[in-house]
């Protein structure tokens, strides 16, 4: 049985696309950037946390496969997580405009026996974005719980100027590494 321990409406919109079956594990692990961790670590670490949380409490089925993912927005080695309000999502938003930032996604797969993981690293640009915009978007709401303060799927496609990655990893479940993930696990997709 497949599970997806993920509190994030995206994440189970996404992985329905696969067409698979699969149990939600609602966990609420805090996320800290540990001092002089790299970004891609931090990334990478909270996704198998997430995983190996779900398995724990999913370990009386022995046949339980615990899919955990996180995604990061990285500028500069500064790890944009959800704002915490409305002031931090526009500063948040500022620091973005007019530049390109890294989106990290990773996917860790567990099972009683065995895990992987996939990694993928996509890069945005934003259009210069000037102060009316922010306040406007932000007014939306759609930043609150989005990395990076912004949802590439909603309102703030218009202000990507280039993607050089994975659409979905930007909206938090890279599709082509988790296919195949779940394909190695014998999971057909």
């Amino acid at each position: 049985m497949l599970y997806l321990a993920s509190q994030s409406p995206r994440r189970r919109e996404l992985l329905g696309r696969l067409g698979l079956e699969f149990g939600l594990i609602d966990l609420d692990l805090p996320e800290h950037r540990q001092p002089g961790e790299p970004a891609l670590e931090y990334v990478r670490r909270v996704a198998r946390e997430k995983a190996g949380a779900g398995l724990l409490k999913v370990v009386a089925n022995p046949s339980a496969l615990v899919l955990g993912s996180d995604t990061e927005v990285v500028l500069d080695d500064e790890v944009f997580g959800k704002p915490r309000d409305a002031a931090d999502a526009a500063a948040m938003l500022r620091k973005l405009s007019g530049r390109t930032h890294q989106v990290i996604s990773a996917v860790s797969l567990v099972s009683p026996s065995r895990e992987a993981q996939a990694v993928s690293i996509s890069q945005v640009a934003f259009a210069e974005l000037d102060d009316a915009t922010i306040e406007r978007y932000v007014a939306t709401g759609e930043p609150m719980g989005k990395a990076g303060a912004y949802a590439i799927q909603g309102y703030a496609e218009v202000f990507v100027s280039r993607l050089d990655g994975s659409y979905s990893g930007v909206m938090g479940l890279p599709l082509h590494e988790t296919a195949r993930l779940l394909r190695e696990f014998g999971v057909g997709v």
